[in-house]
């Protein structure tokens, strides 16, 4: 072989190199959740058919326990491009944008019926929100019902006065505030040893967090309040999506649509058996009883109506829309 036709050969051999890395484009999706949490799992799975509808062109890596950026830092660091794609519980963008808030409502849509409507009648919305910042959301799954935790029995509302109360959210805050609690912020991934060291001793979240972090170690009561279902949502940035071809984008969209069912599927299922869970670790598993029901009902209500006031013409389209169905 001459050298003229080694120097072609070598430079046709690294632009088989180039065409081939240019032909797999990489994401990185950050989660807040434990890698065991079924919120993760789902995730992982959808990367996985990602990578499989496209023929291996998008290769998706999950970042799970707020491993890559912390639970609030998410939703920035998508929109700013420093990942493109992320997963977000959308309570915690209600300070931002309030409308994002309406499955974090207490007694709003109490089942996962209810929770489907209100997430049709929300997307809207949420889609055109999204949009306006230079995303897109890709699937939403709700959590399991929201009950109380709490290391005494609470059989009404005055008896929350003075707990150290854990918010994770708005509405989380505001009924720390109407039960006359104390609310301390801790995200998921700060809740074990938040819980462990004493700094909260009372919360509202679902039997599945309780079981990632291992609840029954500091806490003793579960009351299965059925409160709301907040949603996590995946979403992604519109400009790296934009830059995939229509039969990558098409395997991106695809994959989300069998996430968001398999994730909603699960749900149902991870409520019942988190709970089993919580009560063979030796957690007291009750329904609530009725004066601490009809205590919650009437801070629901109160809620509600400041939802409400607080989103505008946004929230009362979606209350209304949602109460047709």
């Amino acid at each position: 072989m001459t050298r003229k036709m080694w120097l072609s050969a070598a430079v046709f051999g690294v632009a088989l190199v180039s065409a081939g890395a240019s032909a797999q484009t990489k994401w990185d999706l950050p989660g807040a959740y434990p890698a065991g949490n079924f919120h993760t799992k789902n995730m992982v799975q959808f990367a996985e058919d990602v990578k499989k509808m496209s023929g291996g062109k998008l290769e998706i890596t999950v970042h799970p326990g707020a491993s890559l950026f912390k639970a609030p830092e998410i939703k920035r660091a998508v929109q700013t491009g420093q990942v493109q794609i992320g997963e977000v519980l959308m309570v915690n963008i209600e300070n931002e944008i309030p409308t994002f808030g309406a499955d974090g409502v207490p007694f709003l849509a109490t089942s996962v019926p209810d929770a489907a409507k209100l997430w049709k009648a929300q997307k809207p919305v949420i889609d055109k929100k999204l949009a306006d910042q230079g995303m897109m959301a890709l699937y939403v799954v709700p959590w399991p019902p929201q009950g109380i935790y709490s290391k005494k029995d609470i059989n009404t509302v005055q008896d929350l006065k003075g707990v150290k109360w854990r918010a994770y959210s708005p509405a989380t805050s505001r009924i720390a505030e109407l039960v006359q609690a104390q609310p301390v912020t801790i995200q998921v991934a700060e809740l074990a040893q938040a819980l462990a060291t004493g700094v909260v001793d009372t919360m509202m979240t679902s039997g599945a967090t309780g079981r990632d972090s291992k609840v029954w170690e500091s806490l003793t009561h579960y009351y299965d309040t059925q409160a709301w279902l907040p949603k996590n949502m995946v979403f992604a940035s519109v400009d790296a999506f934009k830059k995939l071809d229509a039969a990558t984008q098409k395997a991106v969209l695809d994959a989300a649509a069998v996430a968001e069912k398999r994730g909603w599927d699960v749900s149902v299922v991870e409520s019942e058996s988190a709970k089993a869970d919580l009560a063979k670790n030796g957690m007291k598993v009750q329904p609530p009883s009725p004066a601490l029901k009809e205590g919650l009902q009437k801070i629901g209500a109160t809620m509600i109506e400041e939802w409400v006031k607080k989103t505008g013409a946004d929230g009362a389209a979606i209350v209304d829309a949602y109460k047709k169905m």
